[in-house]
């Protein structure tokens, strides 16, 4: 009976150390499944970050467009009156050219009513000549702001776009009508179509308008209201596309744009990490939707660090606690010994009874020794793979101490660092920013980045500039114009013999309070032919595919936006370009 209960103890404890192990292992493994959604979320916020800047980039090299189309004194010459079949043959010949040249989906003229007199897609079964968009909210937000934005389905083509518009206006400021740029993103969608990550693009209503896989376009992220709903009918936003709902369930919020969440999608329902990124200056939302990668090799090794460290602190328990009974063992049979030389009075079997006893316990003890031995040599060998790990960080030796950790951590420091590339990036600039900044900083940051590029070419840059000159309007814009004017004179001295840049800052005399800013160069000036036509939109002397012309023709509307002016003239073997704007007073 004895052995049957120590054998059913013995099994008790060996259940219960397996189930600790296994216990261990389970929460090592949520442990290590938890910190990779985090890490797997953080990264997918990356990649969604350069999905972002790439459509934001997309989209900003049009915004421009239709300004710097509206102060055509053609495309306003047309809108002040009726239009007749040959002005009308001529605006389309006209957009047609420069819809091309911008490579831009479609442009269209749209009079004071709405009506299409004009569209580069002319030639087409779809051409826009002859419809009215009058209802569009991006015309009646043009007609009531002087710029729309809109994303929709083309009512005429049946292809969804993105129009961008804006008013053109006779010398009074009245309103004439619309210029407007329609975007089409095929190009986009199948790019980001070439990834294992879906990407949908929402309206301010919640609608997934772009998706770049088949299925997940024109689902509601949010409820819509009727009023909304009414809103879509009136403005045939989404014309005759029908919208479904997309059912989610968030199963854990990372923060309040990164949550993992059960999606009803078009396969089927599954688990996705979902990143959303708000794109303020259109009102959209971008979502990038990732399923978790399971990681079976770090997750079993997660199990098998938490079963080994459970059963490490057990069987370390074990062997202290035995060396305690062992020592507690001898302390008694010392006293055991000394009590019976004390008494003399206990027979001799009693004794060797004792000696028999404590003989079965040290060789008990010996055992246990050895059975810690075997334990404690795995252990040595961990704490030695420890050790060099961290004599690797304590020596610098980084990339050793990488490799060791394995190629997760190699992928892992991979992706750490393009992230913390990109960030350097965009700063945007939200048009109509007007802020008191200094003009001289805004040509040493010009400078600095064209350093490279004159130090190059062996440019000689003569600079007189008076500090402190302040004025009011955005660095950046205002840092875009210099740098377009910079840039032409070096393509200017590209060839001459002599390489000289002149930029002078210095106030207007004889005027209220102005800043002029100069930029001179010795690259053979302005043919006298060209000088009316150098601020036009397209209008450029450089070979083919070296610009589409549009930078002098930017940097004027941006420098008129600033209230000021800007203007070219030839002078002793270069050409000088002169920017004026009203001085802000120091404070």
């Amino acid at each position: 009976m004895p052995s049957i209960s120590r054998l059913a103890h013995l099994s008790i404890y060996a259940l219960l150390i397996l189930i600790g192990a296994l216990l261990a292992a389970g929460i090592a493994v949520r442990q290590a499944e938890r910190h990779a959604l985090v890490d797997d979320a953080a990264r997918a916020g990356g990649q969604l970050m350069l999905y972002g800047n790439t459509l934001h980039t997309l989209i900003e090299r049009y915004r421009a467009l239709p300004a710097v189309l509206a102060l055509d004194p053609q495309l306003r010459s047309a809108l002040s009156g009726p239009v007749s079949l040959s002005t009308q043959d001529a605006l389309n010949f006209k957009l047609e050219k420069i819809n091309s040249a911008a490579q831009s989906s479609t442009l269209e003229l749209l009079d004071r009513s709405g009506l299409a007199v004009g569209a580069s897609n002319w030639r087409l079964p779809s051409s826009y000549v002859g419809h009215n968009y009058g209802f569009r909210p991006y015309f009646l937000q043009t007609k009531a702001e002087g710029v729309g934005r809109f994303y929709a389905v083309g009512v005429t083509s049946g292809i969804p776009g993105y129009f961008l518009s804006n008013a053109v206006t006779n010398d009074a400021g009245d309103f004439l009508g619309a210029i407007v740029v329609k975007l089409e993103f095929p190009d986009l969608e199948r790019e980001w179509g070439q990834g294992d990550d879906l990407l949908l693009l929402s309206d301010a209503k919640g609608i997934v308008f772009i998706a770049n896989q088949p299925g997940w376009r024109y689902r509601e992220l949010l409820p819509i209201s009727a009023a909304d709903r009414a809103e879509l009918a009136a403005t045939r936003q989404y014309d005759k596309q029908p919208l479904s709902p997309l059912k989610s369930q968030t199963i854990r919020e990372f923060s309040k744009t990164s949550h993992l969440s059960r999606i009803e999608g078009p396969q089927g329902a599954a688990d996705y990490l979902w990143e959303s990124l708000p794109l303020a200056a259109e009102g959209w939302t971008l979502h990038l939707l990732r399923k978790p990668q399971a990681l079976a090799e770090d997750t079993r090794n997660a199990a098998l660090a938490g079963a080994g460290t459970w059963l490490t602190l057990v069987f370390l328990g074990l062997f202290l606690y035995q060396r305690w009974r062992l020592a507690r063992v001898h302390r008694r049979s010392r006293e055991e010994l000394e009590q019976l030389v004390q008494e003399r009075t206990r027979d001799l079997r009693t004794a060797q009874d004792g000696l028999v006893q404590s003989a079965k316990l040290a060789a008990l003890g010996q055992m246990s020794a050895a059975l810690a031995h075997e334990i404690n040599q795995p252990l040595t060998t961990q704490r030695m793979q420890l050790a060099s790990l961290r004599l690797l960080l304590d020596h610098g030796r980084i990339d050793d101490a990488y490799r060791a950790l394995g190629p997760l951590d190699q992928q892992l420091t991979r992706m750490a660092a393009l992230t913390g590339h990109l960030k350097t990036f965009a700063r945007k600039s939200p048009s109509g920013l007007r802020e008191r900044l200094d003009l001289a900083a805004v040509v040493d940051q010009a400078l600095l980045l064209l350093d490279p590029r004159l130090r190059h070419e062996k440019v000689s840059c003569v600079l007189h500039l008076i500090r402190p000159a302040f004025v009011r309007g955005d660095a950046i814009r205002l840092e875009q114009v210099l740098i377009n004017l910079l840039r032409n004179a070096l393509d200017a001295m590209r060839d001459a013999p002599l390489k000289r840049l002149e930029v002078s800052l210095e106030p207007e005399p004889n005027s209220p309070p102005l800043w002029r800013l100069s930029v001179g160069d010795t690259g053979g000036g302005i043919a006298q032919e060209h000088m009316t036509n150098i601020f036009d939109p397209f209008f450029t002397t450089k070979p083919v595919g070296d610009g589409l012309g549009l930078g002098l023709a930017v940097s004027y509307a941006i420098v008129h936006e600033s209230g000021g002016t800007l203007t070219a003239e030839n002078y002793s073997d270069g050409a000088r370009f002169s920017l004026v704007l009203p001085a802000e007073p120091e404070v």
